[in-house]
């Protein structure tokens, strides 16, 4: 990293930060309804270099392209919008960043539903705190860079993706109380063991789709009269006339109870128990939240013939990957029989 900010910008990096992907287990459309998800990072990381400049200005290694940019101006709609809103959310917290020059390195797959721009937010807002002499624990490092998204990027997520990028651990799940962004890190037992799969399909997450996912839980709730649907049951759930919200709640009800129901699996090391429930999990988001995509159906049914324990699409879904849960096995062979049938789709991490 450090040569090839020489190479780009003719000086050495004063800060770096990194930031992991991330594969969400189980647990999807629930954190904005202050409920309960399990992810775990990926191996894949976004590396954010940074030096202080004339103006602001970020490359990325990845499509070698040169943007400038602006944290006090306006979005430009391309990815140096996660780095302006990450840095103005730091200028709102006090934490001034003078104008930098910018190097993104970054091997965590874009466009895929593994939190990519959470990742390369958690990694620049580490590198400006690294730059400016100032520490944030990592709650209040994913809490800054969520709001980046929702209020510079214009996007509506939860807090999921940016606790699982700054909090997570190598090895261990991270079952996320999305209420009160307190976490609880498990050891993930050696019988358990994940593959990330790309269905082919670039995840196109349309900002309207997931944002109207979001209003429809909210309104679900406003008609059960609780704070959010983390506090209904199921028959709450099944009370709801219109049968769009209906759907929408029934979905993140029962995605609740899945997620706690997997952790006490993973913690016992039931792994066919956590299978059962991540297609349960993977029903649910195609049929109830709608969600799913053909490709990602078709890649899930086929991890399931080859063997595995369960799969899922992961993370917001219209595309990207699926996890899924492998028994012991020859892992080139599942893979061998999952991609006959899915000619498009690549690996991401066994």
């Amino acid at each position: 990293m450090q040569s090839a900010f020489v190479e780009a910008f003719g000086r050495t990096p004063v800060a770096i930060g990194r930031a992991p992907g991330r594969v969400n287990l189980i647990g999807d459309h629930t954190d904005y309804a202050e409920g309960f998800c399990l992810p775990m990072p990926l191996v894949h990381v976004i590396e954010v270099a940074v030096a202080p400049a004339q103006s602001f200005q970020a490359m990325s290694l990845t499509n070698g392209e040169m943007q400038s940019f602006d944290p006090s101006g306006l979005p430009r709609g391309n990815w140096t919008d996660y780095i302006a809103g990450s840095l103005a959310e730091l200028s709102k917290l006090g934490i001034e960043v003078p104008p930098v020059d910018v190097l993104v390195r970054s091997d965590v797959p874009q466009g895929a539903g593994v939190s990519s721009s959470a990742a390369l937010e958690v990694a620049t807002i580490r590198a400006a705190l690294e730059l400016a002499g100032v520490t944030l624990d990592d709650v209040a490092v994913a809490q800054a860079a969520q709001r980046a998204e929702n209020l510079y990027c214009g996007m509506q997520c939860g807090i999921l993706d940016q606790m699982a990028s700054a909090v997570g651990r190598q090895g261990e799940a991270l079952l996320l109380d999305c209420r009160t962004n307190r976490g609880e890190l498990i050891h993930v037992p050696s019988v358990f063991r994940f593959a990330v799969v790309h269905c082919g399909q670039e995840r196109r997450l349309v900002e309207g789709a997931y944002n109207e996912r979001r209003r429809s839980v909210e309104a679900a709730a406003g008609l059960l009269g609780v704070r959010a649907l983390r506090d209904a049951s199921a028959a709450m759930a099944e009370s709801l006339v219109d049968p769009l919200l209906r759907m929408r709640a029934r979905h993140v009800v029962g995605e609740n109870e899945r997620v706690l129901a997997a952790v006490g699996a993973m913690k016992n090391s039931q792994a066919e128990r956590f299978g059962t429930l991540m297609v349960e999990s993977h029903r649910s988001l195609a049929q109830d939240f709608e969600v799913s995509t053909e490709a990602l159906d078709r890649l899930v049914d086929s991890a399931l013939e080859a063997g595995a324990y369960g799969a899922r699409l992961t993370g917001a879904g219209f595309g990207g990957c699926i996890v899924a849960l492998l028994p012991a096995c020859d892992t080139s062979k599942w893979w061998s029989r999952v991609a006959a049938r899915n000619p498009s789709a690549w690996c991401v991490q066994i």
